[in-house]
């Protein structure tokens, strides 16, 4: 695997690994992003405003009053170069956190997943073993976008993949849960999608209130856990608390662990 520098205007370059969703460029865009952080921190980049991973490639935006490509862009090379010799030699501990969020799924509540029932009739499964399959894999946070604190997770397990649906609603409810091709993701705000609904999740995702306004992160992995109606009204009740709080929700942490 290589890797190619693009130009993005005059204030931004892309570092571009692949071109397809695959962990292993996830990786190397995850390792890349920390290695850039340290070096700013230890003052061998000048001028960098942020950086903006993405599936496959990084953006470095940069300030051309106070540094140029031609001034940053060998030590960026060297730990582009570095980032891929990690996806070979990876000895460390995992970055990111692991989260268990509850889901109210279709087969308990219609309303919660209304695409349930046809995505299992598409997928030849019953529902209840779509709510277990969708349930069963460790996803990772590929990248966020679309809206604040939406969160691309991968990846869905194959016999689940179905393309988006033809006929994009114009109000998909805050907290849906819903998949489209090999991805899976909640939606943190009502709006228009064309994915398909399978459950929801009483978790608020994004909050200004919070030091890190994103709940989900890129290299966090995500668990799913199946609730009942009960649990699930109990969740939502919760919620403006939740999203008023000083601090994101720690209690959905997996395994003990606790807020980076």
């Amino acid at each position: 695997m290589s890797f190619r520098i693009l130009n993005a205007g005059d204030t931004a370059l892309t570092i571009e690994f692949g071109e397809h969703i695959e962990r292993h460029l996830l990786t190397a865009v995850a390792a890349l992003d920390a290695a850039l952080a340290r070096a700013i921190d230890r003052g061998e980049l000048h001028g960098i405003v942020e950086t903006v991973p993405t599936f496959r490639s990084l953006t470095v935006i940069y300030d051309p009053l106070l540094c140029s490509r031609a001034e940053i862009e060998p030590t960026i090379t060297t730990h582009a170069d570095a980032a891929l010799r990690s996806l070979v030699a990876r000895d460390g501990p995992r970055r990111g956190r692991v989260w268990q969020l509850p889901v109210c799924y279709g087969d308990e509540i219609a309303a919660c997943g209304p695409d349930l029932d046809e995505l299992a009739q598409a997928c030849g499964l019953a529902p209840a073993e779509v709510v277990r399959r969708h349930a069963s894999v460790t996803y990772e946070v590929y990248m966020l976008g679309f809206q604040p604190g939406f969160a691309f997770l991968g990846d869905l397990p194959e016999l689940l993949s179905r393309p988006r649906r033809r006929e994009p609603r114009l109000r998909v409810p805050a907290g849906s849960v819903a998949t489209a091709g090999t991805l899976t993701a909640i939606y943190p705000w009502e709006s228009p999608g064309g994915w398909h609904l399978l459950g929801t999740c009483p978790v608020p995702l994004f909050s200004v209130n919070w030091p890190q306004a994103a709940l989900l992160l890129p290299g966090d992995r995500v668990r799913f856990r199946a609730v009942a109606a009960s649990e699930y009204r109990l969740l939502r009740a919760e919620m403006p608390k939740l999203r008023a709080a000083a601090q994101p929700p720690q209690a959905f942490l997996a395994d003990g662990q606790t807020e980076r």
